[in-house]
């Protein structure tokens, strides 16, 4: 059993990242539930304002990601990078006591409307991973290109069909891959 979170790095509430994320509790594997994260929408990070204490925004998103097994971040590639709202929230959660990400199971999953389907900002979050000891689960990577025509335009469901079969194989590596950190760390 895993309880898995996403983070939508989008905060457009029809946006097609946050379509992917709502569509992967229906794609996981036996065992292993997923919920959306709380909400990343906070003050950008100023160390001065953390003095004065940490917004509430910020402590229910690191208290989220500490008591989920896994966390998927779907997100899309602004400028060829992460989105600054994603990019600030994290920033709030590396800051914090008991840094909710090291050594938590982390899976990245990015669509777009271009054909890359966010690829450059991937590399980008790989990186900003490993600088707080997350273990970022490699393969398949999901890349959504195209997008806008991956889900249906009246329901928001994703129908494309070789997109819903390599997602559920990434999210049955990731279950495995959750399951094995937590016997190597257990």
């Amino acid at each position: 059993m895993s309880n898995v979170i996403t983070i939508c790095g989008s905060l457009r509430k029809a946006s097609l990242n946050r379509l992917l994320a709502e569509a992967l509790p229906e794609l996981a594997p036996a065992g292993m539930t997923i919920k959306p994260s709380p909400s990343i929408e906070m003050p950008l990070y100023n160390s001065d304002v953390q003095a004065q204490g940490w917004p509430p925004a910020a402590t229910a998103l690191s208290d989220a990601i500490r008591a989920a097994d896994g966390v998927i971040i779907v997100t899309p590639e602004y400028n060829y990078s992460l989105p600054g709202g994603l990019k600030n929230a994290i920033d709030w959660v590396s800051r914090m006591p008991n840094q909710p990400f090291a050594n938590k199971p982390v899976a990245l999953q990015s669509a777009s409307m271009g054909p890359l389907g966010g690829a450059r900002m991937q590399y980008h979050a790989r990186t900003v991973m490993v600088f707080l000891d997350a273990f970022v689960f490699n393969k398949p990577e999901i890349f959504v290109g195209a997008a806008q025509t991956k889900f249906d335009e009246k329901t928001g469901e994703l129908k494309d069909e070789a997109t819903r079969t390599i997602i559920k194989q990434q999210l049955e590596g990731f279950a495995k891959f959750i399951e094995r950190h937590k016997h190597h760390n257990g």
